[in-house]
């Protein structure tokens, strides 16, 4: 009885089954039939996939106070929150100026990103941060500094 098999269309082959025939043709059958990946499928798994990585090109502005330190103008004055909004708006720009000045560089949105990116985002964080701590002190932007008054030119009148 070793060498049957339970099924009488199928030889048994237990013990050695690579060199069973049967088996071996059916293997290879199931491989050789095995549907393949069409162009559209693969069209539309890097489409979703292009759509899903897009989607993380957007995310920088939602997160922009991840690299920021929520507490950091809690216990400010108005005074010391004033010259930290005109420090984090002076930097801002500059990042904006030196991340634009990179993009005009060969591979320049690399640089840009990889240089400028994280320390932009993270001063944005801040200053949304400190413009709400502006907000809940009530603070008012203080009246621009009067320069001296320059006491009016008058003309001699003309010699008749």
């Amino acid at each position: 009885m070793p060498g049957q098999s339970l099924n009488p269309d199928i030889p048994a082959c237990f013990r050695h089954s690579q060199d069973c025939p049967s088996t071996k043709s059916r293997m290879t059958d199931r491989t050789r039939h095995r549907p393949s990946l069409s162009f559209a499928a693969a069209a539309a798994v890097l489409l979703v996939a292009a759509l899903g990585l897009g989607g993380c090109a957007g995310m920088s502005d939602g997160m922009s106070t991840a690299f920021a330190d929520p507490a950091k103008y809690e216990l400010y004055d108005c005074k010391q929150l004033d010259t930290a909004r005109k420090e984090l708006a002076a930097r801002q720009a500059d990042l904006q100026r030196l991340m634009a000045k990179a993009e005009t560089g060969a591979a320049g949105t690399v640089v840009a990103e990889l240089a400028y990116r994280n320390e932009y985002i993270a001063v944005r964080g801040q200053t949304k941060f400190a413009e709400e701590a502006w907000e809940r002190n009530r603070c008012q932007n203080a009246p621009p500094v009067a320069a001296a008054p320059v006491p009016p030119v008058i003309a001699p009148a003309p010699k008749r």
